[in-house]
Parts: C-alpha cells; sequence; structure tokens
C-alpha cells in the first residue's frame, strides 16, 4: 500500500477550501502569484490547487475552471492552464471533452493498473538495491515515523510516513528516471487514500511495512508483488465499505 508523499507543510500551504474554490497565497491578494515570471506562476498555482487535492479539500470530480483559478490567484487564463495541464501530467486531475477539467477519480481497473506499474518500477529499484548490497539510508527513520503516524491515528501523517517507505527504497537505487516516475504514481496513489482508508487495526500498517521492507530487500520480484496485490485488494474493499 502506499503515498505518494506530499509531506504535510506542503498541505497546509493551501489553506482551507470548499469543493470548486481555490486558496490563495498568503501575500496580497492578486499579487504575489501574478508578480511571478510566467513558469514560476504556473508552478505556484499548480502547488496550490495539488495541495487542495491531496489533502482532500477538493474532492474527486470537483471541477477546476481556469477563469475561477485566474481570479483566485491573480494570473492569466494561460498560466491557469498551464498549471492544470501539469497536473493532468501528474493524473491529479481529467479535461473531459464537453466537461473540462475536473480532480481525478480512480475506479477499481484504474487502481490496478495503477499498482501494476508500481510493481515493476518498485521491483527494478530494489533489485538494484539488493545486487548493488545497498541498505536504504532513510528507511528506518521512514518506517519509525510511519509508526508513530499510525499511534497518533492521524490518517493524512500517515499516508505521509507510509510514502515515505516506499520512496526511501525507490531512491536507495539511485536512477533519478526511476524515482522520478515513481513520484508521479504516488500522487495517484496519495489522491485515493486520502478519500478511500483500508481496514488497519492500529500498528498493523507499520508491522506490515517492517516486514515488508526485510523481504523486498531480499527477494523483491515476490516480495513487491505480493504487497502490492495486498493493498490493492485492501483498498478496493475499503471502498466498498465505506
Amino acid at each position: 500500500m502506499p503515498r505518494p508523499a506530499r509531506d504535510a507543510s506542503a498541505r497546509a500551504a493551501a489553506g482551507r477550501g470548499g469543493a470548486g474554490r481555490y486558496t490563495r497565497t498568503s501575500a496580497a491578494p492578486g499579487r504575489a502569484i501574478a508578480d511571478s515570471p510566467g513558469p514560476r506562476a504556473a508552478d505556484l498555482v499548480a502547488d496550490a490547487v495539488r495541495s487542495g487535492i491531496l489533502s482532500g479539500e477538493l474532492a474527486p470530480g470537483t471541477p477546476l475552471r481556469e477563469e475561477e483559478l485566474s481570479a483566485t490567484h491573480g494570473v492569466s487564463r494561460h498560466t491557469a492552464r498551464t498549471a492544470l495541464t501539469r497536473l493532468a501530467g501528474e493524473r491529479l486531475v481529467t479535461a473531459e471533452p464537453y466537461r473540462g477539467v475536473r480532480v481525478s477519480l480512480l475506479d477499481d481497473d484504474a487502481l490496478i493498473a495503477l499498482q501494476q506499474l508500481r510493481c515493476a518500477l518498485e521491483t527494478e529499484a530494489l533489485r538494484i538495491v539488493r545486487d548493488r548490497g545497498i541498505h536504504p539510508p532513510d528507511v528506518d527513520a521512514a518506517l519509525d515515523a510511519l509508526a508513530d503516524a499510525e499511534a497518533s491515528g492521524d490518517w493524512p501523517a500517515t499516508l505521509d510516513a507510509h510514502a515515505r517507505v516506499h520512496l526511501a527504497l525507490v531512491d536507495a537505487a539511485g536512477s533519478p528516471r526511476i524515482a522520478e516516475e515513481y513520484r508521479r504514481l504516488d500522487s495517484e496513489m496519495h489522491l485515493l487514500l486520502t478519500h478511500v482508508r483500508p481496514a488497519y487495526a492500529p500498528g498493523t500498517l507499520t508491522a506490515e511495512h517492517r516486514a515488508y521492507v526485510r523481504a523486498a530487500l531480499d527477494e523483491p520480484e515476490r516480495a513487491v508483488r505480493a504487497h502490492l496485490d495486498h493493498s490493492t485488494w485492501a483498498i478496493i474493499e475499503g471502498r466498498r465499505t465505506r
């Protein structure tokens, strides 16, 4: 089971907003983003909308309109369109003919396809790690953070820490391309898990991931597939029992 890992501070930067609304940065209205160079302005708008999506403030299916983004953030519609294009590249939003752009909603088939691709990337990363005899330098701290978050009952923090565990394993391979592609998938998974919480008894997620790390470092081809298959069906079952 995954996420991507957007840290809590990034989500907090987006502030609070309702469905169909977008949060301005803390500077003077219409200035902080509008005064930035074009590409940087698009980055800031994308960051704000991404934070709203991954925090759950913008629910799946919420329409994202260029004119509203433009007015809220004090940018041109071209800049707003560029920001939405970037989010579409992360599959956090979906553009549909005659319906415009909406926050993405992963159905079961999309989830299975996503997990299959995660499996391929994570397996290859861990094969490299195993063959080079590397112990991922950040994984132990990530597991401890997962234990703390799970004990606190804070689901958003648990998602962030969970993502840190998987990213620590992938990053240890030292492959920028694998890490880049994996992070794209992590954002999608984080979006799904923001709205679907599988049933885990307290401490179960941490124990499962400690065992997973040990197995994956020894036999990634088997361990990664088994772990992601298990999490896939836990998510599907969690969705059905909501």
